[in-house]
């Protein structure tokens, strides 16, 4: 792999993360016209998610620093018997409501070496029918009434719904920012609140992911070098912290809507591509290694 393939990757993993595009997707598609695929292209994807997962911890630490805060505190009580659901405070209901929302996670669970298989393989018609999912769940979304309830109102129900299409969001070409923050306008989060709970979402479940994919990957790394691998984990995390804050203008600016229509012309190409690479045999490759 090349310094300017890592940086290329580092670039489209760090905006696609947060913009509601799909960063495995794209990753994906990158890395099919790259002619990079198998073992190395799931572990330069996992170290490009820690990347992006650094930019989450810099542009919330205020709100990840009072939850944790909460969290020890929340624990102690747990254990002293003085815990009471329906006493809860809002920081201590966002983090059961979090815990809530990465439960259905463990079904699909079941199924994530088929989810890697797809992100991994030479086939793209896949993601290009992700990317068209992703662009109508963004306009019904983005179609409904704002809500009201804040991420520390969220219900139980709502929670187990934001999960589930958080799950679903392991098919490369399904954005899971914009999978949770759809889900989250959709069971009466406000904007802004939307945003929030799914980013704090998605940390614990990125440094599982990875630390998951990790134990898996065995000697995947050996021909990955160490030049192109510090530039791609930097490069997404910078990207994404300018990407969380785009992300928060348009949310509140009414202009979320503008993925929908980009992710639909995407995925119509990307199926286009995919069926004239199955008719003609022939794999587009646009930088080789």
């Amino acid at each position: 792999m090349t310094l300017l393939q890592a940086i290329v990757q580092g670039i489209i993993q760090g905006l696609s993360e947060f913009l509601p595009v799909s960063s495995s997707g794209h990753l994906s598609l990158a890395q099919h016209f790259f002619g990079i695929d198998g073992e190395n292209a799931v572990a330069m994807t996992i170290l490009m998610h820690l990347g992006t997962l650094a930019a989450v911890f810099i542009a919330f630490w205020n709100t990840i620093k009072k939850l944790v805060t909460e969290a020890f505190s929340m624990l102690r009580d747990i254990f002293t018997g003085r815990f009471k659901w329906k006493e809860m405070n809002q920081r201590r209901r966002f983090i059961m409501m979090v815990i809530v929302s990465i439960l259905p996670l463990f079904l699909f669970y079941i199924f994530k070496d088929f989810f890697a298989g797809l992100a991994s393989d030479a086939d793209i018609i896949v993601e290009g029918v992700a990317f068209i999912y992703t662009a109508a769940l963004l306009i019904i979304s983005t179609g409904v009434k704002e809500g009201k309830r804040l991420a520390g109102e969220t219900t139980v129900r709502a929670a187990l719904f934001i999960g589930v299409f958080q799950g679903i969001a392991l098919v490369p070409g399904i954005s899971r920012s914009g999978s949770t923050i759809s889900a989250g306008l959709l069971s009466g989060l406000k904007k802004e609140e939307a945003v929030e709970y799914s980013f704090i979402l998605g940390i614990p479940v990125i440094i599982a992911g990875a630390l998951t994919e990790f134990a898996d990957m065995g000697n995947s790394t050996e021909g990955l070098k160490a030049a192109p691998v510090i530039a791609a984990f930097l490069v997404s995390a910078v990207i994404g912290y300018l990407s969380i804050r785009l992300i928060k203008y348009l949310v509140m600016s009414e202009k979320f809507r503008v993925f929908a229509y980009y992710t639909l012309m995407l995925g119509i190409a990307v199926i286009g591509i995919g069926i004239y690479e199955k008719i003609t045999g022939v794999r587009l490759v646009i930088i080789n290694n």
